[in-house]
């Protein structure tokens, strides 16, 4: 929000109080002020309003022209000039010889093609003006002023230009504002001086005509409209606004249009109620109304782009039904108030700022309008901006005001009583302030105080600031304007609660940890990929639909992604580019699948480690050589990180060919729970050859896991034993099975089989070939035993090595290999 000072003096004494120290105090009051900016940027006095009396053609120059000017001066000066728009007639702005204007230009007497030049006449740009706020005619040319503008008077006084505009840092709930009033209602707290309000009720005068003959209201969705309320005004003239008037728009930054357009963004500005005004003439049935739209219906805005709009899109219609605006966003282009306008009917407003930020979010589409009902407007300002602007267009554009104010009235919003304890104050504050003080603070903030029994009082917050709605709020709003710089260092008091990570973000960061140290590095993808692209990988949640984006940055980035692995993909594919082969890469994030795919329901929300490994093991030196990575790589860093959540001996390997996998490679995950038995939480393996070459990657290797049924079991149960003080017993066997049989099985059962005494039990060899016979295979298994109290026997170990032999031959059909 941009606010003038010469126009916020209208409200609020800014007597020996400069900018610079005003923005000061602004900002140690706890709104930031991002910068001072004056609007003089060097035009000097001797710049001043010229009235040309005669043009004539240079005669060397096609472009120039030789004007005679009276520049209030003892005498008329030449000037030549090579603007295509300037006339006899005119009033313009010009620069006397001696005159400085900005950029460092010192004004000269000169000759041009021979013909003496006793001045410049200048341009918008020239001036230091933002052109690109004016008409496109001014922009090219010089600066035409208006006709009753005084010759020789300064034009930095015509153009308050002798201004400095605050540029306020707002944060959302400072929505008050974002306005004139409510900037003067915060510089008078802060300076301790009054706020005086305009009166437009006092001074309108009304037309016999009454409004109610020439337009009704209904609102149809109360749900969404507080209040609506228009005023009707005929005999209007649409012309250029005053120059004081376009003055203060453009020190907002905002563009002067027409006096009618022009008088409803000053009346925003002022009151922070947006207001909007229809050609009467062009409102069917003498109706307005407020309704919801519906499916599929359209809408041509001001800016002349045809809308489809969404269900629920809050809509002004006329008595046919026929929409006519985007409430609370950008009126309908058939209603709009053009050069032919009499009557228009002006609309001011309570709109629900939910509503209106989810249109302007939907269509693109955030207007100054839309920005204020966003935040919520002040409703007991919607019928005073209504009478403020409709007294200014009778008094700019020749209106008649006609009687009454037709409105809607769905529910009043009351101000809110907040009872606040003193003590409470200063133990927050640590400060000793009084009652007194603390209520005189409140009252400087205009907010109703009465005492509502020892120590405490009764707080009324008006309606402009919806932000104040607790104690705290009131004690925040006591403390910035008693001054922070005022509030003692004091020591901390209270319970204090000691901070801590919870089960799920100590393992995650224990996880991390545990695979860099093993090598990997961690990577940060998009939450957004291409659409169809987690397809490619089995869903790891349920339902496994794609979230898709309403306003995707891209194609490439349209829907949340329901895979880590075309993330890491994307990433290796970059890699490998960039001749960066060897990678061993993870990512611990958010997944999204969506049961619905018109999104009725929000997506599920899963955390997932995403690990992929491709290229080399090692660097080739000169004595060994590389080795490519393999499945077993990836299966051992998986099986570091299952040991390390205590949960080894309960996560199954199955052979399997999962979507986007090699069909012989790859293999899913379980997990064993006392309460669900086996749960699916993950799939490993070497990516599908065609994926592969689809991304040019050479033999790829990936994993992605669920976390929360790992995190949610991990260290259920912690075992410690004493270090073995007896020895261990080893015994090796090779056992010819069919090749379908896996080696893991066979694991199991001589877990279950072996005994109490056996300590360790692992596969150390797979042999194929002819000699055992088709379809067969040789796994070499190292079996270790020990006794933790004494040292067994080789009669003890025998008996237990021989049920383990017994078990296979009988569960497997296992021979031992001689």
């Amino acid at each position: 929000m941009k606010v003038s000072t010469d126009w916020l003096s209208q409200y609020v004494s800014l007597e020996q109080v400069d900018a610079a120290e005003l923005a000061e105090k602004i900002t140690r009051s706890g709104i930031e002020i991002d910068g001072v900016e004056n609007r003089n940027k060097g035009v000097s006095a001797q710049v001043v309003v010229g009235y040309v009396k005669h043009k004539e053609k240079h005669p060397d120059a096609d472009k120039l022209n030789i004007c005679t000017v009276d520049a209030g001066q003892e005498e008329d000066l030449q000037i030549v000039c090579g603007a295509k728009n300037v006339d006899a007639g005119q009033k313009v702005p010009v620069a006397l010889v001696g005159a400085k204007l900005p950029g460092g230009l010192d004004i000269k007497k000169a000759k041009l093609r021979g013909v003496v030049s006793q001045g410049m006449i200048c341009s918008a740009k020239e001036l230091g003006l933002n052109d690109k706020l004016l008409p496109k005619e001014q922009q090219e040319g010089i600066l035409v002023l208006p006709a009753d503008s005084t010759v020789g008077s300064p034009i930095a006084k015509l153009l308050h230009l002798d201004d400095q505009v605050l540029d306020f840092d707002l944060t959302p709930n400072r929505s008050d504002c974002l306005s004139m009033l409510g900037a003067a209602y915060e510089v008078a707290a802060i300076l301790g001086r009054e706020v005086k309000l305009p009166d437009p009720e006092s001074k309108l005068i009304e037309v016999s005509d009454a409004a109610s003959e020439s337009i009704q209201v209904k609102i149809e969705s109360p749900e969404l409209c507080d209040r609506y309320a228009v005023r009707v005004i005929s005999g209007v003239e649409i012309e250029p606004s005053p120059l004081w008037l376009q003055s203060r728009l453009m020190a907002a930054g905002i563009r002067p249009i027409n006096n009618i357009v022009d008088i409803t963004n000053y009346v925003m500005l002022e009151y922070g109620q947006p207001l909007h005004a229809f050609d009467a003439d062009k409102i069917a049935g003498k109706t307005i109304g407020v309704r919801a739209s519906r499916a599929g219906e359209k809408l041509v805005t001001l800016d002349g782009q045809e809308r489809t709009l969404e269900p629920e899109t809050l809509l002004i219609v006329d008595g046919e039904d026929r929409p006519v605006g985007l409430a609370g966003v950008m009126g309908g282009l058939d209603s709009e108030v053009t050069d032919s306008t009499h009557t228009i009917v002006l609309e001011s407003a309570k709109f629900d700022g939910g509503s209106i930020r989810k249109t302007s979010r939907q269509l693109g589409l955030r207007s100054e309008a839309s920005q204020r009902f966003e935040k919520e407007v002040d409703p007991a300002r919607v019928l005073p901006a209504l009478n403020q602007a409709s007294l200014m267009i009778a008094e700019l554009a020749g209106g008649r005001v006609h009687k009454g104010i037709v409105q809607a009235v769905e529910r009043e919003t009351e101000p809110k009583t907040i009872k606040l304890s003193l003590s409470k104050v200063n133990d927050y504050l640590g400060t000793d302030i009084s009652l007194l003080e603390a209520k005189a603070i409140l009252l400087r903030l205009h907010f109703e105080c009465g005492d509502a029994g020892t120590g405490e009082l009764e707080v009324g917050v008006p309606t402009r600031r919806g932000d104040i709605t607790r104690d705290v709020d009131l004690i925040e709003e006591i403390a910035r304007i008693y001054g922070y710089d005022n509030i003692p260092t004091t020591s901390i008091e209270g319970r204090t609660t000691a901070g801590g990570y919870t089960k799920a973000q100590a393992l995650r960061r224990a996880l991390r940890q545990l695979l860099v140290h093993g090598g990997w590095q961690e990577t940060l993808g998009y939450s957004f990929i291409r659409e169809g692209a987690a397809r490619v990988f089995p869903s790891l949640g349920k339902g496994g639909g794609e979230a898709r984006l309403a306003m995707p940055m891209s194609e490439d980035r349209s829907v949340l992604r329901g895979s880590l692995l075309p993330g890491l993909m994307d990433m290796a594919q970059y890699n490998r580019n960039r001749k960066q082969n060897d990678l061993a890469i993870f990512e611990i994030g958010t997944v999204f699948h969506s049961v619905d795919e018109k999104l009725a329901e929000k997506p599920h929300e899963l955390a997932v480690l995403g690990l992929l490994l491709t290229g080399n093991r090692g660097l080739k030196t000169w004595n060994t050589s590389a080795e490519k990575v393999d499945f077993f790589d990836l299966k051992g860093a998986l099986e570091s990180v299952f040991s390390s959540l205590g949960l080894e001996d309960r996560v199954r390997y199955a052979a399997d060919s999962p979507k986007g996998f090699h069909p012989g490679r790859s293999a899913s995950l379980y997990l064993h729970t006392a309460g669900e038995g086996e749960v699916h939480i993950g799939t490993l393996g070497q990516l599908h050859p065609e994926l592969q070459r689809d991304m040019d990657l050479e033999d790829t290797y990936a994993a992605e896991l669920l976390l929360a049924p790992l995190f949610s079991h991990a260290g259920e149960t912690v075992s410690y034993r004493d270090l073995p003080r007896f020895p261990a017993m080893q015994r090796d066997i090779a056992v010819v099975v069919d090749q379908s049989v896996e080696a893991g099985s066979l694991l199991e059962l001589i877990k279950q089989t072996a005994g109490e005494w056996l300590e360790h039990a692992e596969v150390f060899d797979v042999f194929t070939g002819s000699k055992l016979g088709e379809g067969k295979k040789s796994v070499a298994l190292s079996l270790v035993y020990r006794h933790m109290e004494r040292t067994l026997t080789d009669e003890e170990v025998a008996k237990a090595h021989e049920s383990v032999i017994q078990a296979l031959e009988q569960t497997f059909a296992a021979e031992l290999r001689k």
